[in-house]
């Protein structure tokens, strides 16, 4: 069988797959993307708490996934909650980081103005300085978004969801006749999901960034 005979088999289990690896980095992104920028918001302010965060986020991206997830293992059980946790860990650093130079990176005569006009501390952060660290929060999320779609293939190790199930099948099988065509199938998965959630970024973007700021 070939390749394209076996996705014609198998696309239904394929579609089903990558829907689930979309949707688990999708909603990892999303809890990342609140605490990196809470993390942010918090720490940007003081030199040693934004080394703290960045150092200790960092720390975090050095463990390797597969180690990760098998500490997880003992504590959380099979499935979904250690891919959910070790994903979410993983996408911190980006964002924590752009959040913290985006944040530093306001012109301080635009927060003074916005005091001046009566504007309070949430205010000023809601309404000046986190639209104008946006850009760079936006960034950070897209290379975090795209570590994760390679990083989630790992999860399959612990009965998670998503196409790394296809790639470990293969992988288990070697030698028999379809192996090739579910790793393969399995890798071009995860990378048309990494360019679909690139252009949606690169989208959103142009949505929610004003041309003078993107130029």
């Amino acid at each position: 069988m070939n390749f394209w005979e076996y996705l014609s088999t198998r696309h239904q289990q394929l579609l089903t797959d990558a829907y689930q690896h979309a949707s688990a980095v999708f909603q990892c992104m999303v809890v990342a993307t609140l605490i990196g920028v809470l993390i942010g918001v918090v720490t940007y302010r003081s030199e040693w708490a934004g080394n703290l965060a960045t150092i200790t986020t960092a720390t975090l991206l050095t463990i390797p996934s597969l180690a990760m997830i098998g500490l997880l293992v003992p504590v959380v059980g099979l499935g979904v909650p250690p891919t959910v946790i070790s994903l979410t860990l993983y996408g911190l650093l980006p964002i924590v980081r752009n959040a913290i130079v985006g944040l530093r990176g306001v012109d301080p005569s635009l927060v003074d103005a916005a005091r001046g006009i009566g504007m309070s501390r949430p205010a000023r952060l809601l309404r000046v300085e986190l639209p104008l660290a946006w850009p760079p929060i936006l960034t950070g999320i897209r290379v975090s978004t795209q570590m994760l779609m390679g990083i989630a293939a790992i999860a399959a190790y612990a009965s998670g969801p998503g196409l790394g199930n296809e790639i470990f099948r293969g992988l288990a099988s070697l030698g028999s006749r379809n192996a090739l065509n579910q790793v393969l199938a399995g890798t071009l998965g995860i990378v048309i999901l990494a360019l679909l959630f690139d252009a949606a970024y690169v989208l959103l973007g142009r949505l929610t960034i004003p041309r003078g700021i993107r130029a």
